[in-house]
C-alpha cells in the first residue's frame, strides 16, 4: 500500500520521541555509534539490491544488453553536474539554517521580556526550546536523501524497505533529539508525514506513466545514491548526495533517449 512506509517512519518517531522524553539522556554514545554503523551496513544491502535493477530484464530489452550500465553512469553524472551547479547540498542546509533563523526569532518575540518591574525573562524559554526541537529535529528527518528515494520508492511499487530503514534511524535519532530537547520533537512527524507523502503520491504518478525500463534505471540509479548515505553513516566519506539527487529524474529521459535508438 503507497503510504505504509512513510506511516511507518511517523510512528517510528512518535514512539522514539516518547522514549526520548522518558529516558532522557542515559543513552551512552557508544550505543548510539553502534546503531548507526549497524544501519549503514543495511543502507548498504538495501543498496546492493536497488542496484541489480541495472540487470533488469525490461532494461535490457529496451535498450540492449550494453547500455544500462552506461544509463546509470551518464544519469549520475549529468545529475551531479546539475545538482552542483544549482548548489543543491548548499541550498538545502541554507534553507535550514534560514527556517531555523526564522522560527527561532518568531519565538523569541512571543517570549516577550518581562517589564522592567517583573521578574527577568528566563535565558531560554519553553517556547524557544520547542521551536528549536522541533526545527532541528524536521531538518534531520528531512533533509536528505533516504527521504525523498524512500518516498519515490514506495509510490512506484518497490516496497517500504528504505523508508523502513530511515524508520529505524529516525526512531533512534529521535530518543536522543528528545532526550536534548524536549517535546518539539515530537512535532516534527506532521512535516515528515506531509513531506515524504507528496513525494510518495509523486512516486504513484511516475508508475502508472513511465514502463517498466524506466523505473528500472531510476531504481539502479538510486541504489548507487544509497550507497553514498551508507557511506556517510559510516563515516567513510562525507558525500553530497543531495547535489546527485538530479540523477534520478535524468534516468528515465536517457533511457527514454536509448531507447527511442
Amino acid at each position: 500500500m503507497p503510504g505504509l512506509g512513510t506511516l511507518v517512519n511517523v510512528v517510528a518517531i512518535t514512539v522514539g520521541s516518547g522514549l526520548g522524553l522518558a529516558l532522557g539522556s542515559r543513552l551512552p554514545e557508544r550505543t548510539r555509534t553502534v546503531v548507526t554503523d549497524a544501519l549503514g551496513l543495511v543502507v548498504l544491502l538495501i543498496a546492493a539490491l536497488n542496484a541489480a535493477e541495472v540487470g533488469s530484464p525490461a532494461l535490457g530489452a529496451a535498450v540492449g544488453t550494453a547500455a544500462p550500465t552506461l544509463i546509470v553512469l551518464g544519469s549520475l553524472l549529468l545529475g551531479g553536474i546539475i545538482g552542483s551547479l544549482l548548489h543543491v547540498e548548499q541550498r538545502l542546509e541554507q534553507l535550514g539554517r534560514l527556517v531555523r533563523t526564522a522560527l527561532t526569532r518568531r519565538a523569541a518575540a512571543v517570549a516577550a521580556p518581562a517589564p522592567a518591574d517583573g521578574p527577568p525573562s528566563p535565558r531560554s524559554s519553553p517556547t524557544e526550546r520547542f521551536v528549536e526541537g522541533f526545527v532541528s529535529s524536521s531538518l534531520v528527518f528531512l533533509v536528505g536523501p533516504l527521504a525523498i528515494l524512500g518516498a519515490l520508492s514506495d509510490g512506484l511499487g518497490n516496497g517500504i524497505d528504505q523508508l523502513a530503514l530511515k524508520a529505524a534511524l529516525d526512531g533512534f535519532a529521535s530518543i536522543a533529539f528528545a532526550a536534548a530537547l524536549g517535546a518539539g520533537v515530537l512535532a516534527s512527524a506532521l512535516p515528515v508525514l506531509l513531506y515524504q507523502g507528496a513525494f510518495t503520491l509523486l512516486g504513484v504518478a511516475l508508475g502508472s506513466v513511465l514502463p517498466d525500463a524506466h523505473i528500472a534505471a531510476l531504481t539502479a540509479t538510486g541504489g548507487l545514491l544509497l550507497v553514498g548515505v551508507a557511506l556517510r553513516l559510516l563515516r567513510i566519506r562525507d558525500l553530497p548526495v543531495a547535489d546527485l539527487l538530479p540523477a534520478l529524474f535524468v534516468a528515465p529521459v536517457l533511457t527514454a533517449v536509448v531507447a527511442a535508438f
